[in-house]
């Protein structure tokens, strides 16, 4: 299987990061897998600009030249690409949702309608062999409405899509708080083995994923210096 991670973090250590560290680790023990890292604060990649140049190329290439384009040649060709990034503004860092708006090139103009009625661009590159897994931490105590609009960009840009959305991720940098990062690191190495299998992960995996480390009322005490 040939893994795409895109590495949304602008840091070096990056809370969520770890966690798709971890992931990986459980995905791929045997190193069996070819997995491609792409640390996106680090490539040169300009803002979409909206001329449509690639719709009359239909290469699948994008007619700025930057690092977009290498990556646009890897996306096509992988069987899994790993979004992983913290949550900015309830959405994608700045520099990653620019990889997103510029991967308009795997596509054409012309529109198709869905079987659930909703009306999309005729994909250039074949999507239903792409499967899409969205790793994003964020430094509220809970994920209830924090995540909403970047679960719904998702759903409308990926297809066999499965997303995982933690809260107070800056926890796992925080050695103090071991006792129960470490734990949840450890699940999320077990579902990088779980996804292995079946390229997806369960309901309950994801709850398990999902649910805050500490109580609300505590985590808002230890940010606030309480």
């Amino acid at each position: 299987m040939r893994v795409l991670v895109l590495n949304g973090s602008p840091k070096k250590r990056s809370d969520t990061f770890r966690m798709t560290e971890r992931f990986l680790q459980g995905l791929n023990p045997a190193g069996e897998h070819a997995i491609t890292v792409v640390n996106v604060i680090e490539k040169q990649i300009a803002p979409c600009r909206g001329c449509f140049g690639c719709w009359q190329q239909m290469e699948g290439h994008c007619l700025i030249d930057d690092d977009q384009n290498g990556i646009l040649d890897l996306y096509r060709t992988s069987d899994l690409v790993i979004w992983s990034f913290p949550l900015y503004c309830y959405g994608m860092p700045s520099h990653l949702k620019a990889v997103l708006d510029r991967t308009i090139p795997l596509v054409k103009m012309k529109m198709v309608q869905q079987d659930d009625g909703r009306v999309q661009h005729e994909a250039l590159a074949d999507f239903s062999k792409i499967h899409t897994l969205v790793i994003s931490g964020c430094g509220f105590p809970d994920w209830e409405g924090n995540f909403d609009a970047l679960r719904m960009q998702c759903k409308q840009c990926f297809g066999n899509l499965t997303m995982v959305c933690v809260p107070e991720t800056p926890m796992l940098n925080v050695p103090q708080a071991a006792v129960v990062a470490d734990p949840l690191l450890s699940r999320f190495e077990q579902a990088g083995a779980e996804y292995a299998q079946s390229l997806t992960l369960s309901p309950e995996t994801i709850q398990e994923l999902e649910t805050p480390m500490i109580p609300r009322e505590m985590y808002i005490r230890i940010v606030n210096g309480n």
